[in-house]
Order: C-alpha cells, then sequence, then structure tokens
C-alpha cells in the first residue's frame, strides 16, 4: 500500500480525515446529549465503557482527547462524551487538533509499514498471513470477551445524563 503523493500530503490528507471524523463524532454527542436517552443511541450512552468515557472527560478534559487518538476505539468514546458533556470548543479543539495531528503520523508511518509487512508475508506466505490474521482475530475476540464479563461484574455507573449535568 503506497501513496502515490508526497509524504507531508498523506499526512495532511489523514489529519483532515480524522478531524472530520472526530468533530462529527463530538458534534453528534452534543446534538444528540438532550434526546439521546430516548433513542437507540441510549445503549451506547449506558454502557460502562460510555460511562468511563465521559468520567475520565469530566476529570481530565482536554489531555485525555488528545491521548485518546493514541487508543482504538475508546477515541470515539472521548470525543462522543465531550460532545455530551458540552465540553466548550476553545479547549476542545486544541485538543483534537494535536490527537489528530499525532493520529495522522502514526497512521501515515507505523500504520503504512504494518501493511507493507502483511503484504509481504503474504508474498512469501499466504498461509502464515492467513494464520497470523486468524490468530489476531481469536486473540481479539478473546480480549473482548474478557473485558465484556469484566465489565458485567462493575458496579453500574450513574446515567450519563446525570454526569453530563
Amino acid at each position: 500500500m503506497t501513496w502515490d503523493a508526497p509524504y507531508l500530503v498523506v499526512i495532511a490528507a489523514l489529519f483532515v480525515i480524522v478531524m472530520l471524523r472526530a468533530n462529527g463524532t463530538y458534534w453528534v454527542g452534543r446534538l444528540l446529549q438532550r434526546g439521546a436517552l430516548h433513542t437507540r443511541l441510549a445503549r451506547i450512552m449506558s454502557t460502562p465503557g460510555y460511562a468511563r468515557a465521559v468520567d475520565k472527560v469530566t476529570s481530565w478534559g482536554p489531555p485525555l482527547v488528545t491521548v485518546s487518538f493514541l487508543t482504538i476505539g475508546f477515541q470515539t468514546l472521548v470525543n462522543l462524551a465531550s460532545g455530551a458533556t458540552a465540553m466548550p470548543l476553545r479547549r476542545y479543539l486544541p485538543a483534537v487538533s494535536l490527537g489528530s495531528l499525532l493520529w495522522a503520523f502514526i497512521y501515515g508511518t507505523v500504520g503504512f509499514a504494518g501493511f507493507e509487512a502483511l503484504a509481504l508475508l503474504w508474498e512469501r506466505s499466504p498461509a502464515a498471513a492467513v494464520t497470523l490474521g486468524v490468530v489476531s482475530v481469536l486473540a481479539l475476540a478473546g480480549f473482548l470477551g474478557w473485558r465484556v464479563r469484566v465489565a458485567r461484574r462493575t458496579p453500574p455507573h450513574e446515567p450519563p445524563s446525570a454526569v453530563a449535568k
């Protein structure tokens, strides 16, 4: 997977993509916060993961937004919680900009190097590539199953609407 563009153009494109996604998630949280508890989104906003994200956003604020871009999955919950808790834009925008820049540089270097390594493995041994894929999916499924079991054992948090106000 190679790009036929200069490196900085690739980073800029990735930055724009992640800024649009992150800010879109923020605004979904912001716009739906009041009426969300009466929609299907209520299921997401009542999960322990979302409650933890709201707790963390309330405690840590913008630094958490920036650091969340170094994670997988949690960044979406953090951006949604930032919108739902009405984090001021003067605090959110610098944090999301820095996080998006970090994400773009990481994905534009290490991410593509990983794709290149996987393509090289496929060229040398498709069976090894498939085995690696199956083991990765099984490991992810095991991890997610473990996290679900742990989440079910933890005591419930306050409803997000009580935390947000």
